[in-house]
């Protein structure tokens, strides 16, 4: 039971970075849809402060969700989807789907303002159907880090709360600028990311969580991988000899669905004991929290690299 709580409830926070199948087969239709949630946006935000700031949203990630609350816009929101649990007052809204399938009469019988979508998270063919009712939908889509910052730019404007919105975004943008100044352009260090166990996947090339790498200055030996997010096997990693080795997890350390990188002690990581586990919401999430996590796992890398600096220091 552990191992299936935790894989349903990770499998949700990364389903569209693995780009689900859905998406795939509907890239056509949601190009058009693009279009006609850019005409949507630019309606809205023709509308005065006070109209915007009355809307009515359905918000279909949690990330939107997250970031709406931070704001000030979470009163908006009459529905969200399932684990949109951030803020505490987020888990009383009405939730209307998951990443899987999205309760498509539920939201036309709400008669939102308002759908603000994730373009590469929901299930293509119900994004389709809601056009088709005349649902007026947005799209949210930040696919880097700096991104987040117009994020929140555009919430901001769509619910008439541009000064919360521009004052957030600057403080991320702050925060995203100290990281990079202070940990991108260290000594790398040889750093493997376990983004899923079974069976063993990590990220690469503009995966979200190697931009987190990058920004952290860690070295992925898998950074130029075909996919973003590619399979890879054990002795593969065994042979990379990572120094740091990352498991985002909901769980304890000891989580019986997590690989036990322990018992192979001619890993540098795993005899230096430097294998971290941020928590897994907080990174893969597209929200200015997410800073918060990765500051941590930069500053956890860092811990390893000056040990390694000193032991290469020591032995010359």
């Amino acid at each position: 039971m552990a191992i299936w709580r935790r894989s349903k409830r990770l499998w949700l926070l990364i389903s569209t970075l693995l780009c689900l199948p859905s998406i795939h087969a509907l890239a056509n239709t949601l190009d058009t849809a693009k279009e006609t949630t850019n005409a949507n946006f630019q309606q809205i935000i023709q509308l005065s402060k006070e109209k915007r700031q009355k809307l009515r949203i359905i918000a279909l990630a949690p990330h939107i969700v997250e970031s709406l609350f931070e704001i000030g816009a979470g009163q908006q929101l009459i529905a969200t989807t399932a684990h949109a649990d951030y803020p505490e007052a987020a888990k009383e809204i009405l939730q209307i789907g998951n990443y899987a399938r999205l309760q498509i009469e539920k939201i036309v019988q709400l008669q939102p303002d308002v759908v603000i979508a994730w373009k590469t998270g929901n299930p293509g063919d119900d994004l389709s159907r809601l056009q088709k009712y005349h649902t007026k939908v947005v799209f949210s889509n930040p696919r880097t880090l700096a991104q987040v910052a117009d994020e929140l730019l555009m919430l901001g404007q769509l619910t008439g709360r541009e000064e919360a919105a521009e004052k957030a975004a600057s403080q991320y943008q702050q925060k995203l600028t100290t990281l990079e100044k202070r940990y991108a352009h260290k000594a790398p260090v040889i750093t493997f990311y376990e983004l899923w166990s079974r069976p063993l996947r990590t990220v690469a090339n503009n995966a979200w969580p190697q931009q987190q790498l990058t920004l952290c200055g860690a070295q992925n030996p898998f950074m130029n991988a075909t996919d973003d997010y590619p399979s890879v096997g054990l002795e593969q990693v065994l042979v990379a000899l990572p120094q740091v080795i990352i498991q985002p997890t909901q769980h304890a350390a000891d989580s019986p669905d997590s690989i036990n990188w322990g018992q192979w002690q001619h890993i540098p990581a795993a005899k230096q004991q430097f294998i971290f586990h941020p928590n897994a919401d907080k990174v893969h999430r597209m929200t200015s929290r997410m800073l918060d996590e990765v500051a941590i796992m930069c500053e956890q890398i860092d811990v390893a690299r000056r040990f390694y600096q000193a032991d290469t220091a020591a032995h010359n």
